[in-house]
């Protein structure tokens, strides 16, 4: 089992409605890195959901549906994306704040690459973003 973290403005794309979706094709990720993150996936991997710009907390957990195809969004590029299904929303949301000052999870990737969309977490940094949100799977 793989862990991830995915993030989304609110605005863009919101947990709430991620969770009226039932599912959804992680689409329009343009950054290699990320990219290559997405084709690590496999499905049934857990995902942690990320509110990005005002927010900027951890929210939801989500599992992988479907591994990597091709993005229909992209005009042009070797794009990829995943099938996401929502599993449950966070008990209580993880701040950014939260994780900078945490010494197990202040060396995530995210936070060491912000602009980074898609990001792998280790089991200890995935068990203690759950430990933080009092939720349990």
């Amino acid at each position: 089992m793989n862990y991830w973290l995915v993030k989304s403005e609110p605005e863009t794309y919101s947990w709430s409605q991620f969770l009226k979706d039932g599912k959804t094709a992680w689409t329009g990720v343009r950054n290699f890195a990320a990219r290559n993150n997405l084709r690590v996936m496999k499905k049934n991997d857990l995902v942690f959901f990320y509110h990005s710009g005002e927010e900027k907390s951890v929210v939801g957990l989500a599992r992988v549906e479907k591994e990597f195809y091709p993005d229909a969004t992209a005009d042009e590029g070797d794009w990829s994306c995943v099938d996401l299904k929502p599993e449950k929303s966070l008990a209580k949301p993880v701040t950014l704040a939260q994780i900078k000052t945490d010494k197990s999870l202040r060396e995530m990737q995210m936070v060491r690459q912000s602009r980074l969309s898609v990001s792998p977490l280790d089991k200890i940094q995935f068990g203690r973003v759950l430990k933080l949100s009092e939720t349990k799977i």
